[in-house]
């Protein structure tokens, strides 16, 4: 399905506005005791989760009301199809509900199997981003997107590259991913704020070996693709969303700064687990 450039701009724009939204609901539960429960895969969902991804449904449907949605809650095992939505309302639960302020509230617009308008926002940081055509980023107060402006990643360091590693996961398989690599710092960041932080060239890599979702990465790809990086799999093949077989899991994947770090490093080959059709809702934040 074609959309073009200065429509998808648009989209991306009505984004930022409806995830900025979703972010005061976030803000108001950050900091306190937000009730929350564990889902079967051991990982939290908040009641923060609950109402930030009903607002966000609510706001996609009265907009778009033909797109479906899959979001994390309370849609997670809808098929997709040639056009639809993927949301994280809440991504890095466990980081918000420990106060952590670099949660992030993650939407895509999927044509086929790539993004093609997305937002991000950070509202404990006061950041949102987005990108349809083109890739920027605003402020964000009390719910209200600020003036945009324009990012795009940076050239690669003569010192070393920055990695971001997520704070809560790490493994063997990345560490020895990035030790192929010319690091010369490592930071970590929480949710998917780190594909952000890359495409507004403030470091240049982040790795991820673990499972994760096609929700929490597919905002994130679209805005750092746009900005001039990437988004790969193992053998530097694209990143794909809709795969409804597999539960919408990924696999590895490793978002750069530019596309020849590719080159440099070689990703674990291996299908994302398939579990039974049971809820897998969440494999682990970004």
């Amino acid at each position: 399905m074609s959309i073009d450039a200065p429509t998808r701009d648009r989209i991306a724009a009505t984004l930022m506005e409806i995830a900025c939204r979703a972010g005061e609901i976030l803000r108001r539960h950050h900091g306190g005791d937000c009730p929350h429960v564990l889902k079967p895969d051991g990982s939290p969902s908040s009641q923060a989760d609950a109402e930030s991804e009903a607002f966000i449904i609510a706001e996609l449907g009265r907009r778009w009301p033909d797109i479906p949605v899959i979001a994390e809650e309370s849609s997670y095992d809808h098929p997709p199809a040639p056009l639809f939505f993927l949301v994280d309302p809440l991504d890095g639960t466990r980081d918000f509900l420990a106060g952590n302020p670099e949660y992030s509230v993650n939407i895509g617009l999927v044509a086929g199997d790539r993004p093609i308008a997305a937002a991000l926002a950070a509202p404990g940081l006061g950041r949102v981003w987005g990108a349809g055509a083109r890739a920027f980023e605003a402020t964000v107060a009390a719910g209200r997107v600020g003036g945009t402006v324009p990012i795009g990643v940076r050239p690669r360091p003569a010192r070393g590259l920055v990695a971001l590693k997520s704070s809560r996961h790490g493994d063997v398989e990345t560490e020895a991913c990035l030790g192929a690599l010319r690091v010369g710092a490592t930071r970590s960041a929480a949710s998917a704020l780190k594909f952000c932080l890359i495409a507004a060239g403030e470091a240049d890599i982040y790795v991820r070996c673990g499972p994760t979702m096609e929700w929490d990465t597919a905002a994130g790809d679209h805005i750092l693709t746009v900005a001039g990086g990437c988004v790969v799999a193992p053998a530097g093949r694209p990143m794909t969303y809709g795969h409804y077989t597999r539960n919408y899991r990924n696999g590895p994947f490793a978002a750069l700064g530019h596309a020849s770090y590719a080159t440099e490093l070689v990703l674990p080959e291996r299908s994302p687990r398939t579990p039974e059709r049971a809820p897998p809702r969440d494999a682990s934040p970004v």
